[in-house]
């Protein structure tokens, strides 16, 4: 018996469940939310309630439930502890990129990021996949599921977007996914959520990191001071992570009283995740894959620093300086290019 029937026959128990997506959700954690819900339904469980803290602010992700007409509700204690089973899809701990307390106990974990101490009754962790919606299609395949169109389409848009059209962190199962998926899906659904409008202030927001770029060897270094827009920063590392004689980029910012940093690397020497742990743990959370990770690092007594010029010059200066011990660069300034 596969682990897809393991979790069907978990849930069969249950009248409720809540999902709680990581904050911020991206296509990943929402369409493998999406699809734990039909396995859910399936093995009759009467109530799915599917959370979410932080913002959609990400344009895709905008279009991503706008378009698939995604059912998901704010974040709330009442909400969680009403589930007779509580699930995280593509995160793995509590209060690490959620907001769910850290004492509180989690029924069913599925993901594919490096974790530690993972408690669990049901625990799927594969951290050589390239995205937990190719963990979800291989249940719902497992489990004979009929996969209608539109979770076809959002669990197909979660692989190319997670693996970056199939070029990041991609395993052999997400190929796999991808050709059980592909006859069900709509295509012209497909074209309009990989491209959908961007904001004045997402432009913005990457237009500063370009601007602000600092070069190391083949390391770039980036911020884009203070914004509101934090998903343009994945959005600015993997575009800078396009320059000519750049294999690792780190672009941060300042948001809300947090300072978020988006990491990308095609470097063989470097484990990018690993290295922003090392590098930021001791002060927030960080870490991710050896080609992706992110952080975040709460800005403590400095979040109510009046002058954001010089506090955005503090956090460049105190980021970079951790970022050089780290990767072992040149002490001296590179030069803006």
């Amino acid at each position: 018996m596969g682990r897809g029937r393991d979790l069907h026959e978990m849930l069969a128990e249950a009248e409720s469940l809540v999902i709680v997506c990581h904050d911020n959700p991206d296509p990943d954690s929402l369409a493998s939310a999406m699809a734990l819900g039909e396995i859910a339904r399936d093995a009759g469980v009467e109530q799915v309630t599917v959370l979410y803290a932080g913002e959609i602010s990400h344009q895709q992700n905008r279009a991503f439930v706008n378009l698939l007409d995604v059912d998901i509700e704010e974040y709330s204690e009442d909400a969680l502890e009403a589930g007779d089973i509580i699930a995280f899809v593509d995160h793995s701990v509590p209060g690490q990129n959620n907001h769910v307390p850290a004492d509180f106990g989690v029924d069913v974990v599925v993901d594919h990021h490096p974790a530690e101490d993972v408690v669990a009754d049901f625990v799927d962790r594969r951290e050589d996949y390239g995205a937990t919606a190719t963990i979800f299609v291989e249940y719902l395949d497992e489990l004979a599921l009929e996969i209608d169109t539109r979770l076809a389409t959002a669990l197909m848009f979660a692989l190319r977007r997670e693996t970056l059209e199939f070029l990041r962190g991609v395993s052999g199962a997400e190929f796999d996914a991808a050709e059980r998926l592909q006859p069900k899906i709509d295509m012209d659904l497909l074209r309009k959520l990989a491209h959908p409008s961007i904001s004045e202030a997402t432009i913005d927001a990457i237009s500063d990191a370009i601007d602000n770029r600092v070069i190391r060897g083949s390391v770039l270094i980036s911020h884009a001071g203070r914004t509101s827009e934090r998903d343009a920063l994945p959005q600015a590392a993997d575009y800078l992570s396009d320059m000519e004689g750049v294999d690792t980029t780190v672009i941060f910012a300042l948001i809300d009283d947090v300072v978020e940093i988006s990491a990308r690397s095609t470097d063989s020497r470097i484990h990018i995740g690993d290295a922003l742990k090392d590098a930021f743990g001791d002060v927030g959370s960080a870490g991710g894959h050896r080609q992706m990770a992110g952080g975040q690092i709460p800005l403590g007594l400095f979040a109510d620093y009046a002058d954001d010029g010089g506090l955005v010059g503090i956090v460049e200066s105190i980021v970079t300086k951790r970022l050089v011990e780290e990767l072992h660069l040149s002490d001296r300034n590179g030069e803006s290019s």
